[in-house]
């Protein structure tokens, strides 16, 4: 920490196929720099809208920086450099209220960003209204949205930081939500939908809590979403929903637990496929992707993307597995050709 305090008193001033989604800003408005932060972190009076943020980071010790924002969102993984460099990097951010789920608090109004890592150092910082941003929003549940509290973490609160400077992700992902109460509530899609404009991706994963949803209920509230997004002129994203750590005696996972068959036996990931393929819409198939990679760790190995090591949780994510799912979306993302991969990081 004392590190980090000496790099920022040091700081070095720096000069200055989707939508662009400019940001609002205050008339005259200034770039905002390092003297928003003390410590570990760093607050932006600015109002809702994108932001391109700009870092310099690194001391006259190596170290290791990542930044993460507003709700426990990850925007840049851990950067190293060495003794005496700077290494400065960029991403774009979406500030909103509520800053986290839709339906949850609202949040501190402006920026916030806290920098971690192993020897975080900052040298410089600069905010900016984004000029051109690609905008991907994410309509989901629990397994997506920016979870409020540690150890909790959907894939979506950790997909920015596989995104570089121009690319920003507005998770309207909310706790607990199934298509029938996605579509009926206010505070979700009726808020998400006039916010997509030509040319934005919408990811739609819901399945984990239609377990009383019919299998035409669930395939026409899916249609309503995908038509929906088109409508505003959006393109949507069907994405298949992440496994349950389910095992079977032989070490495969279970067919219905795991896989999302409910009680009513409408297989989810095969309804999700299949109107995928009848309205022509991209295919993020996670259980698919979300699957082989469970088993292959298999019974004790797998504990640890999951919170079964806290919680006996085989459905929601811990940091690490997170991560790891984000990482399994940013590859279809560019292998689908959605986002090019000039904007995404390893």
């Amino acid at each position: 920490m004392r590190r980090l305090q000496l790099a920022v008193l040091a700081a070095l001033t720096l000069g200055a196929g989707l939508t662009a989604t400019p940001a609002q800003a205050h008339p005259g408005q200034r770039d905002l720099g390092i003297e928003n932060c003390a410590a570990d972190a760093c607050h932006f009076d600015v109002p809702p809208g994108t932001y391109d943020v700009r870092v310099l980071l690194g001391g006259g010790a190596a170290s290791r920086t990542a930044v993460s924002g507003e709700t426990r969102r990850s925007l840049l993984p851990e950067t190293a450099a060495p003794a005496g460099e700077r290494v400065a990097r960029s991403f774009t951010v979406n500030v909103r209220t509520p800053e986290g789920e839709p339906t949850g608090p609202d949040g501190t109004p402006g920026l916030d960003l806290v920098l971690g890592g192993s020897a975080p150092a900052l040298a410089d910082i600069r905010v900016t209204p984004a000029r051109q941003a690609r905008q991907i929003l994410l309509v989901g549940d629990s397994t997506v949205c920016d979870q409020p509290g540690a150890p909790y973490s959907g894939w979506g609160q950790q997909l920015p930081q596989y995104l570089d400077k121009g690319v920003s992700v507005a998770n309207y992902a909310d706790s607990g939500e199934s298509t029938v109460s996605y579509l009926g509530n206010p505070q979700l899609w009726g808020t998400v939908r006039p916010l997509i404009r030509p040319g934005d991706l919408v990811l739609i994963q819901l399945a984990h809590n239609d377990k009383t949803t019919d299998e035409a209920t669930y395939r026409a509230n899916l249609q309503t979403l995908v038509e929906g997004v088109r409508h505003q002129g959006g393109e949507p994203v069907l994405v298949t929903p992440i496994v349950r750590r389910w095992f079977n005696a032989d070490g495969t996972l279970n067919n219905d637990i795991a896989l999302l068959v409910n009680g009513l036996g409408v297989n989810h990931p095969v309804v999700i496929r299949s109107v995928a393929a009848e309205l022509g819409v991209p295919l993020v198939d996670l259980t698919a992707k979300t699957k082989a990679l469970v088993e292959s760790l298999g019974v004790e190995g797998s504990k640890a993307v999951y919170l079964y090591n806290e919680n006996k949780d085989n459905t929601h994510t811990s940091v690490h597995g997170a991560t790891v799912y984000a990482g399994l979306v940013r590859d279809e993302l560019v292998a689908l050709h959605l986002v090019p991969a000039r904007l995404v990081r390893e």
